[in-house]
Formats: structure tokens, sequence, C-alpha cells
């Protein structure tokens, strides 16, 4: 088994994906990163170019990240590599909460 943990590994460096397959794996790793609070009012949707795009519950919980944005990306980095992420993207999706509020009439 080892074996072919180094063969995918190798795989993965000579093909230019290593770098991919770390960032998409911040998706993945999100709940462990940032705890069951955040992780509760949070979802880690997808990583683009270096930045990991997170959908949040309110705007409050928007401002309580950015505000920890720096520590989040040091202890995401720390597990997946120097420099895997670069930044995150925190999004409130205010058209979810107008679409509850309009069917309930």
């Amino acid at each position: 088994m080892e074996k072919l943990d180094i063969t995918i590994k190798d795989f993965l460096i000579n093909t230019g994906l290593e770098n991919g397959v770390k960032q998409q794996k911040a998706v993945i790793i999100w709940p462990k990163i940032v705890g069951t609070k955040i992780a509760e009012n949070t979802t880690a949707e997808l990583v683009d170019f270096n930045i990991l795009t997170i959908k949040v519950k309110n705007s409050t919980w928007r401002n309580e990240l950015f505000l920890k944005k720096n520590i989040i990306l040091e202890k995401l980095n720390k597990e997946l590599g120097p420099n895997t992420i670069k930044e995150l993207r925190f999004l409130w999706v205010i058209i979810s909460h107008i679409a509850q509020k309009v069917s309930k009439y």
C-alpha cells in the first residue's frame, strides 16, 4: 500500500496536479480547521486560483470570520503546505433569505 501512495504522489507531482489536489483538500478539512461552531454556520464551497470560497449563514458570521481570516489561513496552510491557500472569500447569499421571505406570502 505504501508503494501505491508513493506512485500516486509521484504521478500528481509529475503531472502538475499536486497543488490542485492540496487546494481542494481545504474544502474537506474546513471543519477540522475552524471547529464545530464555525463549521455549523459555514460551508467551504470550492477553491479556485488559491482562493477558498466559504458560504456563511449571515453577515455576522461573515464579519467574524473576516476578523479571523489570517489565523484561519495560517492553520490551513500549516495543514496543507505553505501558500496553498492565499485568500479566503466569505459569501453571504442574500438571495436565499429573500426567497424564503417571498415564499411565506
